[in-house]
């Protein structure tokens, strides 16, 4: 009897054993590396520059004032996290899930964000001057008085999303879907259009261009060109 039960127990550790493991849980005391698991974990106000995060998990994490400047945060997942005057410049973060993402004047400048999700993100105010946001989806996502001068933005998609008061002055939206696009008094002197997709009459009246606005072909400029300065 007692050997019968020792087999079955042994059977039963055995399986525990071959069992594989849930997911790692989050550790927010690892050092910064390759695809450590901050998620949740309050991080503000780090200074990670050059660092190599590639594949790393900050899902709804506090990085209000960090610096990531420099640093390899591709594939990274920032999910919902606070992104609060956070800064990202010269960064990559090439195919990162920034979805949901929130904060106001987060630095993006000089970043590789190529393929990069920023859908359903509230990053007012974001710095993404000289930026590559080329194939990115920023879709739904609130860009209010983005500064995206001088970024590369092709096929981007911004449908949905709100682009107001954003300066896109002297940038090619060649691919670019503006398909519901909100663009009261978005900045785009100099900017060519004449590629743009499912650009309407009714955005470019709201926005603010110039004699040197490129527009696609059956587009007029507004009477009311060019808007006063922003203040």
């Amino acid at each position: 009897m007692l050997g019968k039960l020792c087999r079955r127990l042994g059977c039963l550790l055995l399986l525990v054993l071959l069992t594989p493991a849930g997911p790692a849980r989050a550790d927010c005391n690892d050092g910064p590396e390759r695809g450590v698991d901050w998620s949740g974990c309050d991080k503000q106000k780090l200074i990670l520059k050059d660092r190599d995060l590639q594949g790393a998990r900050f899902e709804g994490a506090d990085l209000t004032a960090s610096t990531f400047s420099e640093s390899n945060l591709a594939q990274a997942n920032l999910v919902r996290a606070n992104l609060t005057r956070a800064s990202f410049r010269e960064a990559n973060l090439a195919g990162a899930d920034l979805g949901k993402a929130f904060g106001s004047r987060t630095r993006f400048s000089g970043a590789m964000m190529a393929g990069a999700s920023l859908a359903k993100s509230e990053l007012i105010r974001a710095d993404l001057t000289g930026a590559d946001l080329s194939g990115a989806d920023i879709s739904k996502a609130e860009l209010s008085r983005a500064e995206l001068a001088g970024a590369k933005l092709d096929g981007v998609s911004f449908v949905h999303a709100n682009i107001s008061r954003a300066n896109l002055t002297g940038v090619s939206l060649a691919n670019v879907d503006l398909m519901g696009a909100y663009m009261y008094l978005t900045r785009i002197e100099g900017a060519d259009l004449t590629r743009a997709l499912n650009l309407t009459a009714d955005q470019i009246e709201i926005a603010c261009g110039d004699d040197t606005t490129k527009l696609p072909a059956g587009l007029t400029v507004p009477a009311d060109w060019p808007c006063p300065p922003d203040e």
